[in-house]
């Protein structure tokens, strides 16, 4: 009506639309980010980093393998006075702890949402840890 006040938008409208299709990054754009994000989260939860982390997503399914894991003073003391499993269960559980950190940075990543998680240490020989993700079905 004429002697109305015009009603605004209830959330402000963006300055500077995009138009045209949104740009999605590419596999390798990813893949490069999740690994920059979990090398990152590895070194801030354990105090040490790793050499480097490597991610692969295949269809829905993200695979993360980080080498070269660095080992605190009192782990490598455990491992070498025979107490391995006391240092693979508490990284196992360490693990588990920052698993919904973890699957945030995929996510953010990938765009979709991480419906199952699963990650393993190997202290014996290279010492790594392979991170799965699986994702919602786009």
């Amino acid at each position: 009506m004429d002697g109305e006040p015009q009603r605004q938008p209830s959330s402000p409208l963006d300055p500077y639309p995009r138009t045209g299709e949104a740009i999605q990054p590419t596999d390798e754009q990813v893949s490069a980010q999740i690994s920059r994000e979990l090398l990152a989260i590895h070194h801030e939860s354990y105090g040490r980093s790793a050499e480097r982390a490597r991610a692969y997503v295949l269809d829905d399914t993200v695979i993360v393998l980080i080498d070269g894991l660095e080992l605190l003073p009192n782990e490598e003391f455990l491992i070498s006075s025979g107490n391995q499993d006391a240092v693979f269960n508490l990284r196992t559980q360490c693990q588990e702890a920052i698993g919904p950190t973890l699957r945030a940075a995929v996510e953010r990543a990938t765009g979709r949402r991480v419906i199952g998680f699963a990650s393993h240490i190997s202290l014996e020989g290279p010492r790594f840890s392979a991170e799965i993700f699986r994702l919602e079905p786009s």
